[in-house]
């Protein structure tokens, strides 16, 4: 239809007189904000999911469920973190405010929460034209790269720059289309690149892969199936699962992966999904009694609610791979007081205070270190400020009603040092900070955790016996006497070698590369290696009751009328051969301990094992020649020897633990401490097996660290 030009700015002014109110939105609509003289704006997954999703017919409003623990500690890292530098004279004069609004794990619910922010007082304009100065001036989100993908379409329109900590996908590099997106983080394609290379380390060449419908998933799995078939890596099947959890089909999907895994030869597989899924995944795992290799991506890695699901033991390793991370200064305290800055707002910490949980429980349900990506985005956005508002010792002069390109141009240009370490967005937008590889270790849910679980009383039963022994040694002997304190020494001491060869054995096995821990696992059975390690030693010492039995001998001095009466071991081979197979034990334990004595000691007791087989070892050297020369006193020397071994374990392998319960703060012994001592401890590695260590959940992970530029 042909209508003069003159015509068309009136249909114009009527199409968007009409529709004006589409553009009008109530700042409810975010669930937390501060004023301030300058807002960024925050688009966080505090939900895990849109009710009726798949019916929806008409524009309405969204309905959210399912609060998200981990997202809302990401939330309240940023509002943490924004009241620090309000708090601190890092820009004089200027006040950070924020909004932050849900995405609820969907990417139209994130398009509308980023149009909220952008808009001015409440509204966008009537013209619905592009905005030179909206409400905010930076977007710190989305958790999810779909939701990323959305957004970031919306906001190069704007040029309005958005700093994701989380969403890894390797398109969001694309400057032209993405030209506003920065993250934190390195994108999949050094995930994917060193998912092969651990792969193709450990000659893993035959895995099945199961990943999400959404675009991380997609992508993820694109950049992974092409560097691993150029790394001549096969695959067994590839899964695809729906992204959105109150899908239909969810259920029924993930039975049918079970079966496929169940079914397949791979032992390797390989989930690129978020952390519900995998949760759901693993349930079914569980209850089918299936157990596989898995390797996580950055997306559950490190989820604590994975790591403390009931039976989670049961599903095999689990490696993967993580951000590196790092500390958060005050935040834990921060959470478990959970004040807020007066006149701020969060409808999301209201949502979680009507759980009934206490402030602190946050700090034990989601492991805090990973908001350190929270952390940079912020500080990234206050260093390009303080360059853009010309800002000195005393105040910041510059506009702050300023364009968000212009705030963009100076964060592609911001390098700063945090932790002795440098940011910078490269050309791509992204930070080359790395990855954490981590690995998954098993821990009985009871070396009383920190002293060795169940190990520690069998250790002490053994030096009770031990003990038990030296009291025989008093008195007037008689021929049950000289059995028994032979016996009892042989016995108590064997088992208690024998635990300590069950955690030599462990770091020996933790230290060896992985294609050889498959074989030497096998052998790693401590109820057997304890109960094998005593019986032998009771077979020896039955046969020599048996053929060389202890007796009661007298002799009267040449010199004087004095009788002795002491105990005779016979010819003396059954009580060497016995000695013998005590120091054989010691030997192999100091041997194991020594092979694995370049763990760091935080992580280990290869050092305290190493004293305490040295300290036996040496005290029955010297016995040896004291014994055979026959001399009075052999037998006051030998209950000395035994005193001596018993006080060497006590002192390397239960004092340490003594130490650590009564002197250690609480915090010095928290799964944070070990995994900082670990990172000071391990600067850069090749990718080889991880340690073993005791920790304090279900599962536990230590970190080595590896740069994604050398991979």
């Amino acid at each position: 239809m042909f209508l003069p030009d003159f015509y068309w700015p009136l249909i114009g002014f009527l199409i968007l007189a009409g529709f004006g109110s589409a553009c009008e939105y109530s700042p409810g609509i975010c669930g937390a904000w501060a004023d301030g003289d300058i807002r960024i704006g925050v688009l966080s997954s505090c939900h895990s999911k849109v009710q009726t999703l798949h019916v929806r017919e008409r524009p309405e409003k969204y309905n959210c469920t399912q609060l998200n623990l981990i997202s809302l500690v990401r939330t309240l890292a940023v509002v943490h973190t924004i009241e620090t530098i309000n708090n601190s004279s890092f820009l004089p004069g200027v006040r950070l405010g924020y909004y932050i609004c849900d995405t609820c794990s969907d990417a139209s619910k994130a398009i509308q929460s980023t149009e909220q922010l952008l808009a001015v007082n409440g509204t966008l304009t009537v013209q619905c034209e592009v905005l030179e100065r909206p409400n905010v001036k930076a977007i710190i989100g989305a958790r999810f790269s779909e939701d990323s993908l959305a957004v970031a379409r919306l906001l190069s329109l704007y040029m309005v720059p958005q700093i994701s900590t989380t969403s890894s996908a390797q398109t969001l590099s694309d400057r032209v289309r993405y030209p506003a997106f920065l993250r934190t983080m390195p994108s999949d394609v050094h995930q994917t690149k060193a998912l092969v290379n651990f792969m193709k380390h450990f000659h893993w060449d035959w895995v099945g892969v199961v990943c999400g419908d959404d675009d991380y998933g997609k992508n993820a799995l694109q950049s992974f199936l092409a560097d691993s078939e150029a790394a001549d890596i096969c695959h067994a099947f590839k899964e695809v699962l729906p992204h959105y959890l109150a899908h239909n089909e969810i259920d029924k999907r993930i039975q049918e992966v079970a079966e496929t895994i169940r079914l397949s030869e791979a032992k390797v597989v390989v989930l690129i999904l978020k952390e519900e899924l995998v949760s759901k995944l693993f349930k079914e795992m569980i209850q089918q009694n299936i157990s596989r290799t898995w390797i996580a991506s950055d997306a559950w890695s490190m989820s604590r609610n994975i790591s403390q699901m009931e039976g989670i033991n049961q599903v095999g390793d689990i490696f993967g791979f993580t951000f590196i991370t790092g500390p958060n200064p005050g935040f834990k305290e921060f959470l478990q007081q959970l004040t807020l800055s007066p006149g701020s707002v969060n409808l999301f910490l209201e949502e979680y205070k009507q759980l009934g949980k206490d402030a602190g429980f946050l700090t034990e349900a989601v492991d805090i270190s990973m908001t350190y990506g929270e952390r940079l985005a912020v500080w990234s956005i206050a260093h390009a400020l303080k360059h853009l508002l010309n800002c000195n010792e005393t105040d910041c002069p510059g506009e702050r009603d300023f364009p968000p390109w212009k705030l963009l141009k100076e964060l592609k240009k911001i390098n700063f040092t945090m932790e002795n370490q440098t940011f910078y967005f490269n050309a791509s937008g992204n930070f080359m900070n790395g990855y954490d590889l981590i690995n998954w270790q098993p821990q009985e849910a009871s070396v009383m955790k920190q002293a060795g679980g169940t190990l520690c009383f069998v250790m002490m039963v053994g030096l009770a016996l031990s003990y038990t022994s030296v009291i025989l040694f008093i008195g007037k002997p008689n021929v049950h006497i000289c059995r028994g304190r032979q016996i009892l020494y042989a016995l108590g001491f064997s088992l208690t070698v024998s635990c300590i060869l069950v955690k030599a054995l462990r770091t020996f096995v933790s230290f060896l590369p992985l294609y050889r821990q498959e074989h030497a696992k096998r052998f790693y059975k401590p109820p057997v290696i304890i109960t094998c390690g005593t019986l032998i030693q009771v077979l020896i010492c039955i046969l020599w009751l048996i053929f060389d039995s202890p007796a009661v001998e007298a002799f009267k001095s040449d010199q004087s009328l004095i009788i002795t009466v002491q105990c005779n071991e016979g010819s003396g081979i059954g009580f060497g051969i016995m000695l013998c197979y005590i120091a054989v034990l010691a030997f192999v334990c100091f041997l194991m301990a020594f092979k694995g004595r370049k763990v760091p000691q935080a992580f280990n007791e290869t050092g305290h094992i190493i004293l305490s087989m040295l300290i036996y070892l040496f005290v029955w050297v010297c016995f040896t020649p004291v014994y055979i020369s026959k001399v009075n006193e052999r037998y006051s020397i030998q209950a000395a020897a035994i005193l001596v071994s018993c006080y060497g374990v006590i002192l390397c392998h239960f004092a340490p633990k003594w130490y650590m319960a009564l002197c250690k703060k609480k915090e010095q012994l928290t799964r944070e401490a070990y995994i900082a001592r670990a990172n000071n401890h391990i600067d850069s590695v090749d990718l080889i097996p991880e340690i073993t260590l005791e920790p304090e959940f279900p599962y536990q992970t230590l970190r080595k660290r590896t740069r994604s530029k050398s991979i």
